[in-house]
């Protein structure tokens, strides 16, 4: 049998450009070897390798006199860059038409249903948006740990996140020295949204015990992160002290890390959420940077008994209040969701998050269908993405093999993120959004015709299709040959349909 070799796709980098000269748009160019050439965006940034990327809209947010949210200008009437950047992105997805124009973009923004992360301080990043209206987006968690993984392994895990397509990457970093130093690292090479957990480093500074938490220092955390660049928190302030008696009732309780840490402040110090308390002021500072607020679900479901309960979705109604404080202030917010829930709930979620939420874009972990398997809840979680996507949730959290079991690997992060996008990408083509299956309709000329190569190219992981296939195919077969190793020549359906074709005269 053959063995494995590097298969090197004909694919280039190339920039669509703007009304202006600094909007250029990254695309990765895939020519096939019948000449006909595909454009995919790609989110790698322009030099895979930097330690700083050039600060792109650098020259957008010099020119703005005062420093108005997204949400702020789009409510003026004003398209910005980065709305004229995403029409483009979105629009050149999967084909060579303007299928979003800006002004769409504009006024899904001003209605609170898309978000565009984009920090004035995080001029690195290429323009994207967060709204059901548009492709599906994908999340990945990185993230040091006391005991596992450092700033190298943590910037090579960035680096395998956008290859593989993520769209937005969250630092969960925890118990290490220098998390500020990791996070601009981060920062400063990332092409794409960042997005932390406050609250983690809130509890690193207070000693790792929630009782000497404050608002105070929280404060502090918060405004540290924006100034770095970060591009949107997640804030758990609808996990009322209220709710906490339902959750206690759960066969899981709490099994979001932010939202028991907010329990146990609470707890603690017998009171009310201290997000909750002082919302107005996280606004504040959230408007000065144009911060995204994504509404935490500090009381998702860790089970799928769990699901669909008073805590749940008595938080999911205390944030879609805080959501509508948030457009009043001008500040960009999306929806957290869950979880585990079984598969005939997924919908209810979606349905009942735009009717709570007002329709803001809901970013969800999944959800996991069933819980019996540990290993492989990448795709039990990938089932329920698929669903609530197709339903209308704009981004989904990955989730890796490594879930409820270990930090990720780098191969964990690569086979999360290709499940992921395999889930956002079936959305995209079931929601019939413009040009979605091109790609897929594309691949399938390609199948038929047996250029095995261009499959291979059109592939989410070319190199892998590429080694699966050459695996099992004998060493003196021709170059590419008419058949696979599953029918052989003698039994290969796409050979007999060529007979159909000639019996019908079908070219």
């Amino acid at each position: 049998m053959a063995t494995a070799k590097t298969f090197n796709p004909d694919i280039k980098r190339i920039y669509i450009e703007g009304s202006d000269p600094s909007i250029q748009v990254p695309f990765n160019k895939i020519t096939l070897t019948n000449k006909e050439t595909l454009l995919v965006s790609t989110v790698e940034g322009p030099d895979v390798n930097a330690k700083e990327l050039p600060k792109l809209r650098a020259p957008w947010i010099s020119k703005r006199v005062d420093h108005k949210t997204q949400l702020e200008l789009a409510r003026e009437n004003i398209i910005t860059p980065e709305m004229e950047f995403i029409a483009i992105r979105e629009s050149f997805k999967y084909g060579d038409d303007m299928a979003f124009s800006a002004e769409m973009v504009r006024q899904e923004v001003a209605k609170g249903h898309a978000v565009i992360p984009s920090n004035i301080n995080h001029a690195e990043t290429e323009p994207m948006i967060i709204g059901k209206k548009f492709s599906v987006k994908v999340n990945a968690n990185i993230g040091a740990s006391s005991v596992s993984s450092g700033f190298d392994e943590e910037i090579g895990k960035l680096r395998l996140a956008l290859k593989h397509g993520a769209d937005t990457v969250m630092d969960l970093s925890t118990g290490i020295d220098n998390i500020g130093a990791l996070r601009e690292a981060i920062l400063r090479a990332s092409p794409v949204p960042i997005g932390t957990v406050p609250i983690y480093e809130t509890l690193d500074r207070a000693g790792g015990d929630p009782a000497k938490i404050t608002w105070e220092l929280f404060r502090d955390v918060i405004t540290d992160q924006a100034r770095q660049g970060v591009d949107y928190f997640t804030i758990h302030a609808g996990l009322l002290r209220e709710l906490l008696p339902h959750a206690a009732r759960r066969i899981l309780g709490i099994v979001s890390r932010g939202g028991s840490v907010m329990a146990s402040v609470m707890m603690r110090q017998n009171a009310q959420n201290l997000a909750y308390e002082h919302f107005d002021e996280i606004m504040e500072i959230c408007a000065k940077y144009d911060v995204a607020l994504s509404l935490g679900d500090g009381l998702r479901p860790g089970a799928i008994a769990d699901a669909c309960d008073k805590a749940q979705y008595g938080e999911l109604e205390a944030i879609g209040k805080l959501a509508l404080r948030c457009r009043e202030r001008g500040v960009q917010c999306f929806i957290e969701g869950p979880g585990h829930v079984s598969l005939d709930k997924v919908y209810e979620n979606q349905d009942l998050e735009d009717e709570l939420c007002h329709e803001a874009p809901f970013y969800t972990l999944g959800p996991l269908v069933t819980d019996i398997a540990p290993g492989f809840d990448h795709i039990t979680s990938a089932i329920g993405a698929t669903n609530i996507a197709h339903r209308g949730t704009a981004m989904l959290c990955y989730v890796t093999p490594a879930e409820h079991l270990a930090l990720p690997t780098p191969e964990d992060v690569k086979q999360g993120l290709i499940t992921y996008k395999i889930a956002a990408h079936a959305a995209d083509v079931a929601k019939g959004l413009p040009m979605s299956r091109l790609r897929d309709d594309a691949l399938s000329r390609a199948r038929n015709e047996f250029r095995w190569y261009d499959q291979f190219a059109l592939s989410l992981d070319p190199q892998h299709a590429y080694s699966v296939w050459r695996a099992q195919m004998p060493d003196d077969c021709a170059h590419e040959p008419s058949f696979c190793s599953m029918c052989g020549p003698r039994f290969c359906p796409i050979r007999l349909n060529r007979r159909l074709k000639a019996e019908f005269n079908v070219k």
